[in-house]
């Protein structure tokens, strides 16, 4: 089971945990407190209970320390996905260019290889603060047997259903026995479009607030628009960095096959494979692509803010007396308003356990005689 309505649960617990700062002027809903809300839902959870944000791996040991210890005495299993480091890094790069990145390719490569051999690099580098596999297992497992860590390394090839189905073993269960909903494709972006992102980002203005950027550069115009693009070319490691890489994989797998921990997987998915791409930079793109990706973004951005100022009106859902009940059920215990109050509040542990209860009621209606959650309503929160 998922403790929580969605995966923004996960985010905003995960985000506590860190003491991850609420910028001034955030719209989204304090989340202090979030994190024993979470832990206390999975404890009394039935069966298995799955907290997942790929964050999770930036938290510092004492933070780690913490996330453990608060899910004691139960089973506590830890599970980290792991790919090549060569398909890693272009990613990444991107990935800090949709989170308002204005480093240029080569200098962010530059710095990452740089902080390869630093004994703190895990504080010099984001990189390495997320990726810095061995370390970040021995953060997390210091409570821990080793056969309860599992590492599933990402297959290199096959159906899209591989990774799934390795997470599924992990968790003892047949991956056809769970409607698994459409997974969100978190699609790279080409060439031309990662660096118009990233020139557009050196000219934003200092006074746009992050979650603003989140919301409508990053969610809307990265991920929706520039993303849906059909790449021309893909970034790849230039050779020096691309002999780095493979040695780093060597290492990590070496590390990983002499460990106890419960490998997932075939090893060698982990070991670099051959460059693929082109190796131009993207600063010396042809300025036709990025005038290309300039104007296809800025059309997006204008369609969207008319859809903002006009949306599209909804037809009413049809609903019986029994829908209706529910509805205000849910409406009552954890509609948006009452979400926000409680939410706000839960710096106070009374608050906390209250919203614990609450949630134990709505996963579990037919117990406190009430009626199903109603049917797309698990998915109502607005955080960016």
């Amino acid at each position: 089971m998922l403790p929580g309505y969605s995966h923004r649960d996960h985010s905003r617990a995960s985000r506590d945990l860190r003491g991850a700062r609420r910028l001034e002027g955030d719209p989204a809903d304090s989340w202090a407190g979030e994190w024993d809300v979470l832990t206390r839902q999975a404890v009394r959870a039935s069966g298995a209970a799955v907290i997942s944000d790929e964050v999770l791996a930036a938290s510092n040991p004492p933070q780690a320390d913490r996330a453990i210890r608060s899910l004691l005495p139960a089973e506590v299993q830890v599970v980290v996905t792991v790919r090549d480091i060569a398909s890693l890094l272009p990613a990444e790069w991107q990935e800090t260019v949709k989170c308002r990145g204005t480093i240029p390719w080569e200098g962010w490569l530059a710095d990452v290889v740089g902080s390869t051999s630093a004994a703190d690099r895990r504080r010099r580098s984001w990189f390495w603060t997320v990726h810095d596999t061995l370390a970040i297992i021995q953060m997390w497992s210091q409570h821990i047997p080793a056969d309860h860590v599992h590492v599933i390394t990402v297959p290199r090839q096959g159906p899209p259903e591989a990774l799934w189905a390795r997470f599924a073993s992990v968790l003892g269960i047949e991956p056809g026995s769970i409607d698994v909903p459409p997974a969100r494709v978190n699609r790279s972006l080409g060439l031309a479009e990662a660096e118009f992102l990233r020139r557009m980002n050196a000219a934003l203005p200092d006074g746009m607030p992050e979650w603003f950027y989140n919301r409508n550069i990053k969610h809307i115009l990265a991920q929706n628009v520039l993303s849906a693009r059909p790449p021309q070319s893909r970034l790849a490691l230039p050779p020096a960095e691309q002999a780095w890489a493979a040695e780093q994989s060597e290492i990590l797998v070496s590390a990983l096959r002499d460990s106890k921990y419960h490998i997932v997987g075939d090893l060698s998915d982990l070991l670099s494979p051959p460059a693929r791409g082109r190796r131009i930079a993207p600063a010396r793109l042809p300025a036709d692509q990025l005038l290309d990706a300039a104007v296809h973004a800025a059309a997006a951005l204008a369609d969207h803010q008319f859809l903002e100022r006009r949306p599209p009106r909804r037809q009413p859902e049809p609903r019986g007396p029994r829908q209706k009940a529910s509805k205000l059920e849910w409406t009552v215990l954890n509609g948006r308003w009452t979400r926000r109050v409680l939410r706000n509040a839960s710096h106070i542990a009374a608050v906390r356990r209250l919203r614990v209860l609450i949630w134990c009621v709505l996963m579990h209606p037919a117990r406190h005689g009430l009626s199903p959650v109603p049917t797309g309503d698990l998915e109502t929160d607005i955080d960016p």
